[in-house]
C-alpha cells in the first residue's frame, strides 16, 4: 500500500527501520518529481527525528536527508525549512557515497562536484544524485520521435 504522503521524515524513519536508503530516498522522489508535485514543500516541512543515539550510518543518512531537502528546495525555488541547518546534521569526517565511492581519485572528483548543501555537510556525492527520471524519459522519448 503506498503512502499518502512520502514526505523526508517518513523516509529518514524507514532508513532507520532497515529499508535500503536508496529505495525509501527513491520513494520520497517519485512524490517529489511526479505524485506531489504540488505538495513539494509538505513533503520536506517536519524535521527528521535523528535520535541522541545515532549510529554513525544512520547520522550519515541524516546528514544526506538535510542536504537533500536544502538542495531539492533551491533547485525547485521552494523556501528551504530552517530544520535543516541545525548543526545536528553536519559530519565530521567525510563521507563519500555512489559507485566507486573508496576509491581516492572518485573521491577527489566527489569533493570537486559535490552540489554545495552536500559538500556544506560533508558528504560527498555526484552532482547528478537527483536526476529526474521523468524529464529524463520525457527528453528521450522527445528525441525519438523527432
Amino acid at each position: 500500500m503506498w503512502a499518502e504522503i512520502q514526505s523526508m521524515q517518513t523516509t529518514y524513519r524507514q532508513i532507520v527501520q532497515g529499508e535500503r536508503p536508496w529505495n525509501a530516498l527513491g520513494d520520497f522522489l517519485n512524490y517529489w518529481y511526479c505524485y506531489a508535485v504540488e505538495r513539494r514543500s509538505e513533503l520536506v516541512q517536519e524535521a527528521i527525528e535523528q535520535s541522541a543515539e545515532a549510529d554513525p550510518e544512520h547520522h550519515q543518512w541524516a546528514a544526506f536527508c538535510a542536504a537533500a531537502v536544502e538542495f531539492l528546495c533551491l533547485q525547485a525555488d521552494i523556501t528551504v525549512p530552517d530544520w535543516v541547518h541545525a548543526p545536528a546534521y553536519n559530519l565530521s569526517d567525510p563521507w563519500f557515497t555512489g559507485l566507486g565511492a573508496r576509491k581516492p581519485h572518485v573521491q577527489a572528483r566527489l569533493k570537486q562536484e559535490a552540489p554545495e548543501p552536500f559538500a556544506r555537510r560533508n558528504v560527498y556525492c555526484s552532482p547528478r544524485v537527483f536526476a529526474n527520471k521523468f524529464e529524463v524519459a520525457a527528453q528521450v522519448a522527445s528525441r525519438q520521435t523527432a
